[in-house]
């Protein structure tokens, strides 16, 4: 009688999920077409090449306006205004506007020559004065600003802006983004490809003829694992089934190793004389594990299994052994056993492979991080994100920057249904987020603030992250992910300090001058040069600001939010204080000054463009794009954490990634420790 193997030392579940962290299933990353990019795991960061929208367009119908010609007006005192001509959507402006003129304008249309702003043609009254058109006049019954009703180029996304990050998973959302990016293939990482066998003499193939008196089943290990390993991202290879013959067995076996990352069989496990499997990987490789304390699905092996070459002979020493060999794992031979053991040990290792996050349902529950008030009586979903506390409750905020905005559907997790009858939902009350996809779940780091280059390079670094240490592993339920999924949104030092004051973000980022605020925890610091990027040579040869105030150059600033603005507002009040006048003075006699653009390479690239002399921003912008550069002065970007969420891991993961920054913060023209 032959030699029964028997199950005398099993291995503990949290050995077993070791024993699988510690085999190699990482796949060599591709480069994909934009179409076949659907469920793929972004492979490297992608920048926006282009701003999007790439024109200063009308955001309503009605009149492009000068809004300096309509200071004052209202309901009762409205101004008239010149009618010029037209510009429609999809069509270059043939007009401009002057001094006391308009023209009028379609939704999406590109903002003419002149003018600045868009009234809205439900606040007019056209005034015809004759037949002809150009006899007409518009009565303009508001006061507008710069920017009113105007969506600037770039203020969707902005050229240089982080648009995704590494380990983004890609659905519909994401591809209409790449789409208005225009990219058209995409780094991504691999997916891990998984060979299938299934083995015993007793199985047959779906579709072919069975006979039951034999005791013969139809295979149905194969079906089920195949579809498990392509829902938790891999890809799978299904072989043909082996039977309990040694030599058919290793053949298979080591063929499927040769072309695959990950080699699953399933039946031959169990302590039978006639289950040869595990001598095959003994004899072929190496056994890590045999047996695991749980029930169901003791019968499991893991060990690495060594290739053969195409074609050669099986039963040879002569293979492609490579780094020890391929990983195996054998599942038990009971369907249900088996597909339990798969989704507890193999599929978290699979996702963490192909990058994919741990999967959710397809709702989650959570409780608002700040008010939203809405009135309009009508049935609304609330795009939303998600964030936890330092508690680990779900906090859900509102994502919203406006209906023509391709990025709030990324930055959002998923939305709140919100009642017609409902006007205001009130900061820590209970939502239900239904998910844009079951596999949703909270970004490890949330944070918003400053446009900074280092800090989407350390962004990278987060999102890479170290392998857990050994003794974080143990719970065989819990997912193997090694990486942290940061999130981060542009809005400005200003801005993301308002968030943080209102405990929505795990941290913010400021370059705004000025002492930190005591409410909040440092996590770290670095310096930026900061000045005028001018085109190569600097051919106006600009010296500094004083030029922008005397000379007739074109100026390109960013927005109020940015806390870049904020430096060049104090060092305009220091040239005005210089010269003894009112620092108004200064700002009005720079062309440009009140319109601003969001992030930092917008105003260096409208310069390159030609579309302006000079431009706020940064030395290494400058670098990076090679321009000129007039440095003026230097800035202090803070890192400034929510004091009940600096124990979070992602927290301190980009902490660490500032304390290790040197090497980084040496290749950035212009960038240094405070």
């Amino acid at each position: 009688m032959s030699e029964r193997k028997e199950f005398r030392d099993l291995a503990t579940p949290a050995e077993a999920t070791a024993a699988i962290e510690d085999l190699d299933l990482t796949p060599d990353p591709e480069t994909v077409p934009l179409r076949e990019a659907r469920g793929r795991v972004l492979g490297a960061r992608i920048d926006a090449a282009i701003d999007v929208p790439g024109f200063d367009r009308a955001s309503v119908d009605g009149y492009a306006v000068r809004a300096a010609d309509t200071v004052g007006a209202d309901e009762a005192d409205p101004v008239e205004l010149d009618l010029v001509g037209e510009v429609h959507a999809g069509e270059a402006p043939d007009v401009t506007v002057p001094a006391g003129g308009c023209a009028e304008i379609s939704t999406g249309a590109v903002l003419p020559e002149g003018a600045d702003a868009v009234v809205m043609v439900e606040r007019t009254d056209s005034v015809s004065g004759g037949d002809a058109a150009s006899d007409r006049t518009v009565r303009v019954r508001t006061s507008l600003a710069p920017g009113d009703r105007v969506m600037f180029a770039g203020a969707d996304v902005a050229a240089g802006e982080r648009a995704l990050g590494p380990g983004t998973e890609l659905g519909p959302r994401e591809i209409g983004l790449l789409a208005a990016l225009g990219v058209d293939e995409v780094p991504v990482r691999g997916r891990p490809v998984v060979g299938i066998v299934s083995t015993g003499e007793e199985l047959v193939r779906p579709g072919g003829d069975l006979d039951s008196g034999a005791g013969q089943i139809y295979d149905v290990n194969s079906y089920t694992t195949a579809t498990a390993v392509e829902a938790a991202g891999g890809e799978a290879r299904l072989y043909p089934h082996a039977g309990d013959d040694y030599d058919a067995m290793e053949r298979v076996l080591r063929e499927a190793a040769t072309e695959c990352d990950l080699v699953l069989s399933s039946g031959s496990t169990s302590a039978s004389a006639v289950d040869v499997i595990y001598r095959v990987i003994e004899e072929r490789g190496e056994l890590l594990l045999h047996g695991v304390a749980v029930k169901p699905g003791k019968p499991m092996l893991v060990g690495r299994l060594v290739g053969s070459e195409r074609g050669s002979d099986a039963s040879s020493d002569e293979g492609s052994e490579s780094d020890g060999g391929c990983a195996y794992v054998g599942l038990p031979g009971y369907p249900v056993s088996a597909l339990t053991i798969f989704r507890t040990f193999v599929a978290p290792a699979i996702r963490d492979a192909a990058g994919l996050p741990e999967a959710r349902t397809a709702t989650m529950e959570g409780t608002m991080a700040v008010a939203e008030r809405y009135a309009e009586g009508r049935l609304r979903y609330m795009p939303a994100g998600l964030v936890t506390d330092g508690g680990g409750r779900t906090l859900v905020y509102p994502v919203d920057k406006g209906s023509g905005a391709t990025t709030s559907l990324v930055e959002a997790d998923g939305v709140v249904a919100v009642d017609p009858d409902v006007e205001y939902l009130d900061a820590g009350e209970s939502v239900t987020v239904q998910l844009f996809s079951p596999d949703v779940r909270p970004p490890t780091l949330f944070g918003v603030g400053e446009d900074d280059p280092l800090l989407s390079t350390l962004l990278d670094r987060v999102a890479r992250g170290p392998r857990p240490a050994s003794g974080e592993r143990g719970d065989p339920r819990a997912t193997v992910s090694t990486t942290h999924r940061p999130r981060y949104l542009g809005v400005g030092s200003r801005e993301g300090l308002r968030r943080l004051r209102d405990d929505v973000p795990d941290v913010a980022v400021t370059s705004a001058p000025g002492p930190v605020e005591v409410d909040h925890e440092p996590v770290g610091a670095w310096t930026r040069e900061w000045g005028l990027v001018v085109p190569a040579g600097n051919p106006e040869g600009v010296d500094g600001l004083a030029d922008l105030a005397d000379r007739d150059l074109r100026f390109v600033n960013r927005t109020t939010a940015s806390g870049l603005r904020t430096s060049l507002g104090n060092a305009v009040a220091d040239l005005a204080a210089e010269r003894g006048v009112d620092r108004h003075d200064v700002v009005d006699a720079i062309d440009g000054f009140d319109a601003g653009t969001r992030a930092h390479e917008s105003p260096a690239r409208r310069v390159l463009a030609g579309r302006a002399d000079a431009g706020l921003g940064l030395r290494a912008t400058a670098a990076d794009l090679d321009a000129g550069f007039v440095p003026v002065g230097e800035e202090t970007v803070h890192v400034l954490a929510n004091p009940d969420r600096v124990e979070k891991p992602g927290v301190n993961a980009l902490e660490r990634a500032i304390a290790e920054a040197d090497a980084a913060i040496a290749e950035l023209p212009g960038y240094g420790r405070p």
